[in-house]
């Protein structure tokens, strides 16, 4: 402990200079941009893809859901590798994963290379969003500072998943849905010329990572996932459907306790459970981005495959979330300190479920004025008012040696968040077109009718996550935590020294 602490208040003299600050914002800012872009960019590009590659339908899926689901599965682990190892270490590492994934995916020739290259990228989003949101917690001093830059971390992950539809729809149009991919060599070579400036925080003394809880965490959530999936496909009692259900949940719970009673070093301190805005954060934004990643996922295809918008057409449709998105989140965190986290975690919440249930009145006849422009601007502006506050309430008052696993644990809600919320969202969307079709093939109204019904899915999930954010601390109660005394094993050594 006292190694720690001493450690990490040698950064205090890296922080002291506001030009050095600069630099580690721009490369926070770049990372948090590039892998939630990369979580949406592909989804424009999917019917170039397919035609390209010869993806099925269903395999078509694991194109996002490899990502994302790789991506979500490593995020703890990605969180405690950034406390154990170093920020500066772990960032260069993550970089360098995804930027090699992303050329080589830019080159590949068959359906199966195109999923394994990305699920190398998730692998290398798994570092880098943790340890991004860890450097910004442990880098800024708490104040005006860090919440700015929470703020701008926020847009840069809010914006990043509504710019990668524009982006991708513009690159695939106008050159080739590889450039997908290929586009973030570049952020790749610039966050990493930046890091030198990071602050490493690597301890003196090092303890080895939990690969077993990796290992169980990982492939439980695959299992779930993909049960999930079958059920669109299948029905949801059937053999194989029933055995991946079953066999994630084992799996997630062999998780759960191997963390409480078997690991040497967890990936996960379940004690942080214990505070209610962190098991309230991690949960809100977990039906936060089930709700999200549907709207991005299937309003792409609706302006595809129903209005024949091309694929930059498409992208630019998005333009609205990404004002949207960027708003709310500048104004969430200048507001934060007077309102609390719970406020705005509910409103924004419930007025994100009302822009996904106006969604739904999509219709084979629409344009983007009649369908696209209002929704848009009314979902993107309740999601985005929520990032600020929920890492304020899941990362603000942890000890500096839990911050990279406070802060993969939130990342990890949302990426698997996301994958559950596809997988839920395609199997309603799946069945729902189903059954209006029957036994022809779908007409476009049957198509319109399964997006439709996904869409109001996925405003029930928003509806249930503004119920889980009640439990959130408010203003009075976030200051009082604030302004609490240290745990009694917290020594105060541990503390970060933050500059004057």
């Amino acid at each position: 402990m006292t190694n720690l602490g001493a450690g990490m208040q040698k950064e205090g003299a890296a922080e002291k200079s506001s030009v050095r600050l600069g630099w580690v914002l721009s490369v926070v800012v770049a990372v948090q941009f590039m892998v939630t872009l990369d979580a949406s960019v592909v989804n424009v590009a999917l019917p170039a893809v397919r035609a390209d590659l010869g993806f099925s339908e269903a395999g078509l899926l694991w194109v996002v859901n490899a990502y994302t689901l790789v991506f979500g599965g490593f995020l703890l682990l990605g969180g405690r590798a950034a406390d154990l190892f170093g920020r500066r270490r772990v960032l260069w590492l993550g970089l360098g994963l995804f930027g090699l994934a992303s050329f080589l995916g830019g080159l590949v020739q068959e359906p199966s290379q195109l999923v394994v290259a990305r699920a190398v990228q998730g692998l290398g989003a798994a570092v880098l969003a943790p340890v991004a949101l860890t450097i910004v917690t442990t880098t800024f001093p708490e104040g005006a500072q860090r919440t700015k830059a929470l703020a701008l971390w926020s847009v840069a992950g809010a914006s990043g998943g509504a710019a990668g539809v524009l982006i991708g729809g513009v690159l695939t149009d106008y050159l080739n849905w590889r450039w997908v991919l290929l586009i973030n060599v570049p952020i790749v070579l610039f966050a990493a010329l930046g890091g030198k400036e990071v602050p490493d925080g690597r301890p003196e003394q090092r303890s080895g990572l939990d690969l077993i809880g990796a290992l169980l965490a990982t492939t439980g959530l695959a299992a779930l996932v993909y049960g999930v999936v079958r059920v669109g496909n299948d029905s949801l009692t059937s053999g194989a459907t029933l055995g991946f259900l079953g066999a994630g949940i084992v799996l997630l719970t062999a998780f759960v306790l191997y963390e409480a009673k078997g690991a040497r070093q967890p990936l996960v301190q379940l004690r942080l459970f214990a505070h209610r805005s962190v098991s309230g954060a991690n949960l809100a934004m977990l039906l936060l981005a089930s709700g999200q990643f549907a709207s991005f996922y299937f309003v792409s295809l609706y302006l595809q495959q129903v209005l024949h918008f091309t694929p930059a057409a498409a992208g630019l449709a998005f333009l609205p979330f990404c004002v949207g998105f960027t708003a709310a989140a500048m104004l969430s965190g200048r507001v934060l300190a007077r309102t609390g986290p719970r406020l705005l975690v509910v409103a924004g919440t419930l007025i994100g479920a009302l822009g996904l249930a106006w969604f739904s009145r999509i219709s084979t006849d629409g344009s983007f004025l009649a369908n696209i422009l209002g929704p848009s601007l009314v979902a993107s502006f309740g999601i985005g008012a929520c990032f600020v506050p929920l890492a304020n309430a899941a990362t603000g008052n942890v000890l500096p040696q839990d911050a990279g696993m406070a802060s993969g644990l939130l990342n990890s809600g949302q990426q698997v968040g996301g994958s559950l919320g596809l997988a839920v969202t395609v199997s309603v969307a799946t069945s729902h077109t189903a059954s209006l079709a029957g036994d022809s093939k779908p007409t476009l109204a049957a198509l319109n009718g399964g997006y439709g019904a996904a869409l109001l899915a996925g405003a029930g999930l928003l509806v249930l996550a503004a119920l889980v954010a009640l439990i959130l601390p408010g203003r009075q109660s976030a200051e009082s935590a604030e302004s609490a005394p240290a745990e009694p094993d917290e020594l105060p050594e541990q503390r970060i020294t933050q500059p004057s």
